[in-house]
């Protein structure tokens, strides 16, 4: 971000542009199992509602990375983000809404299961993010299925 003291437009396409990249990155990253990098996209001190149980806070850097390498192995997913509308509060913050299809299937010796896929299931993420030193971050997702 440039210097100046009020942000112009393209201030604010920068951020929204940095607050999109997450949101896929976190979908990208989930799928492929790779979850210490996951929990690296958020603060640490950041609060995360799994859409699986979206009452059930997990609170810190370091219990989302252990909820996520509790996950078992043995099913496959596939996150499909869309319609992300981030609004920048001020140049530290910003808020966002998105949706998402999950769509998975049952894997068995590392292999999907293609013939054997669950039905899609559809929800939504509320997520707030913060500017922090090493760019930036999740500092709360709130995600829900339609279920």
């Amino acid at each position: 971000m440039n210097s100046k003291s009020v942000m112009d437009d393209n201030d604010r396409a920068a951020i929204e542009r940095a607050c999109m990249r997450l949101i896929v990155q976190y979908a990208y990253l989930n799928d492929e199992r790779r979850f210490e990098e996951l929990a690296q996209l958020f603060t640490e001190d950041a609060v995360l509602y799994r859409p699986s149980a979206p009452e059930q806070a997990i609170v810190g850097r370091a219990q989302i990375l252990a909820a996520f390498s509790r996950r078992p192995a043995d099913t496959a997913t596939f996150h499909c983000c869309s319609d992300m509308l981030v609004e920048v509060e001020h140049a530290g913050a910003a808020c966002a809404r998105s949706r998402i299809l999950m769509l998975s299937a049952p894997r068995e010796h590392g292999e999907v299961m293609a013939g054997a896929a669950r039905p899609p299931v559809p929800g939504v993420f509320d997520d707030r993010f913060a500017l922090t030193a090493d760019g930036w971050k999740f500092a709360q997702r709130r995600g829900s299925f339609w279920i």
